[in-house]
């Protein structure tokens, strides 16, 4: 099931790293506003921001979530980015 990114539409800089955080992904590198966390299975992601408080377009997430850290919408509830639809 594709994930619904209009419900993602004001994910904060801060959010997406505390996510990464508690997925198991650590801090590898920064240049400048540039970060890169890595997974021990292989997984990379770049982050790249100038405030904390700053969102993310749904490209930039979709790109984020679906290609790098390879994210699916049951992740996404379990690390509590995503809410649970009502009835489920």
């Amino acid at each position: 099931m594709p994930i619904d990114y209009k419900q993602l539409r004001s994910l904060k800089v801060r959010d997406l790293v505390n996510a990464l955080l508690k997925d198991g992904f650590y801090l590898r590198n920064q240049t400048g506003s540039h970060q890169q966390y890595q997974h021990h299975d292989g997984r990379r992601v770049t982050v790249s921001y100038h405030r904390s408080g700053e969102t993310f377009t749904p490209q930039i997430l979709k790109s984020m979530i679906d290609i790098q850290a390879m994210w699916t919408e049951e992740d996404l509830k379990r690390l509590k980015i995503l809410k649970p639809k009502n009835g489920s």
